[in-house]
């Protein structure tokens, strides 16, 4: 590959913080909550307007929609997002869990007021270029904005990028998984004109379990328990598609699941488009599935109106900002879950939380409907390699079955609400990430209103 040099230059240091969190999903705003509280000063950086990540940016609505009867679930900031959204009129009953899927658009507002609340410094519109590494020790990024190139330093980074990139950058030991074993990603959408009580009707006359989820090209991994359990799934309108010629029959990819419904006709949070062999940390990848997701999303509209009671009148309403991407880098941790930790129950002396036992991934559903659930290890948001530097969010150390129970974006926040307080004490105690007294974090965690065992 051609190369040109670039003129070296100087660039001006703008903003000291202690603690600096990278990334503002479910994982990187719970950990800038969480430090803040715990006394840290905390700046949270996020590339786009907004903060929420997969909620507000990607529409991924239904934050808890594993949350049955009998699920013991996560504690702390990651259910106070859930609560909040409620008290301040942006969320709905979701149809298939005890859960509120949290209006995306609104729930940038609640994030705002979260933030200010906390005393965490926000930082919108500026996006991550570089790490300032010196002697493997973090010491804070280089930006980009319209304002230019500038330098953040911090004593403490969290990498909540979702994708390792400041890890990776810093020459953090991280690993890939191959593209073509890689999750789809999704182009997430919403509609507006459907009149609900037709579509609710149809529902009620024919409704699909969870064993529908078993597509054309696909097999899915249950524990059988969850096969007959009711889920919102559209499959018929698009088979009916496919047999008229209005969708390709190489886009049986084409169904899944609708997320709530109101009263004024907004069916929201479509999860229908599954984009597979993208990878998310290549532009042209990225590029290529917003353009041919948005093109698909437009094939499905047309499908539900045509073959979907109540959707005659419907129409897009929007699209998420961009791609949902749900596999790239993870880091190789201290520790790193398994397989047997997420499905047995895992216990560790450094948990920082806990998560229902739910896996949604790589073909596998498993519903947290008996009460089960595994701890989180800190150590599996250290990377090697780099001092000063936690990794929290679906960037977690882990296998595969392990990913498909961590990525979920409250076990982000769970896992981010732990990587702040670490990173707070780490702070005031003066020790590195590594070192920090595992004690002190978990009692402000449950000062904090988190469950850890």
């Amino acid at each position: 590959m051609a190369t040109i040099s670039e003129a070296a230059r100087e660039t001006p240091i703008i903003h000291h913080t202690e603690v600096l969190v990278v990334g503002s999903g479910p994982g990187g705003l719970a950990a800038a909550i969480a430090s803040a509280r715990a006394g840290a000063q905390t700046t949270l950086l996020e590339r786009y307007g907004c903060f929420g990540g997969n909620l507000t940016q990607v529409g991924v609505e239904g934050f808890a929609w594993y949350r049955h009867d009998k699920t013991v679930d996560s504690e702390g900031i990651g259910v106070e997002f859930e609560q909040r959204a409620k008290s301040m009129g942006a969320a709905t009953p979701e149809p298939q869990s005890n859960s509120h899927a949290i209006d995306g658009e609104a729930f940038k507002y609640v994030a705002d007021v979260l933030v200010e609340e906390s005393g965490v410094t926000p930082m919108l519109h500026r996006t991550m270029v570089a790490p300032i590494v010196e002697g493997g020790v973090i010491k804070g990024v280089i930006v980009e904005s319209k304002a230019g190139r500038e330098a953040i330093l911090a004593k403490r980074v969290i990498d909540a990028t979702g994708d390792a990139d400041i890890a990776h950058r810093s020459g953090a030991i991280v690993h890939k998984t191959p593209v073509e074993e890689m999750m789809a990603a999704s182009v997430m959408f919403s509609m507006n004109g459907v009149d609900k009580k037709r579509f609710i009707e149809d529902v009620k006359a024919d409704p699909h379990t969870y064993s529908d989820w078993c597509g054309p090209d696909w097999a899915m991994e249950t524990s059988g328990k969850e096969d007959k359990l009711f889920s919102p799934y559209l499959k018929k309108p698009f088979e009916k598609a496919i047999k008229s010629g209005l969708i390709p029959q190489n886009l049986n990819t084409i169904t899944g699941t609708w997320g709530a419904i109101t009263d004024q006709g907004d069916l929201t949070y479509l999860n229908l488009i599954h984009l597979a062999g993208l990878d998310a940390t290549n532009p042209d990848h990225l590029t290529t599935g917003e353009m041919e997701g948005r093109r698909q999303a437009m094939l499905a509209i047309e499908a539900l109106k045509q073959f979907n009671p109540g959707c005659e009148n419907a129409k897009l309403r929007n699209f998420g900002m961009t791609l949902g991407v749900r596999d790239t880098r993870k880091i190789d941790a201290v520790y790193n879950m398994t397989a047997q930790d997420v499905r047995e129950q895992g216990k560790f002396e450094d948990s920082i939380g806990i998560f229902p036992e739910f896996i949604d991934g790589y073909g596998i559903l498993i519903l947290p409907t008996t009460g089960r659930y595994f701890q989180l290890p800190y150590r599996s948001m250290l990377p090697k390699g780099v001092r000063h530097l936690l990794v929290t969010g679906r960037s977690a150390g882990g296998d595969r079955d392990s990913h498909a129970a961590v990525r979920n974006m409250m076990c982000c926040a769970v896992n981010g609400q732990g990587a702040g307080v670490a990173a707070a004490i780490s702070v005031q105690t003066g020790v590195d990430v590594a070192d920090v007294d595992i004690k002190l974090v978990q009692k402000k965690l449950l000062e904090q209103g988190a469950r850890i065992h």
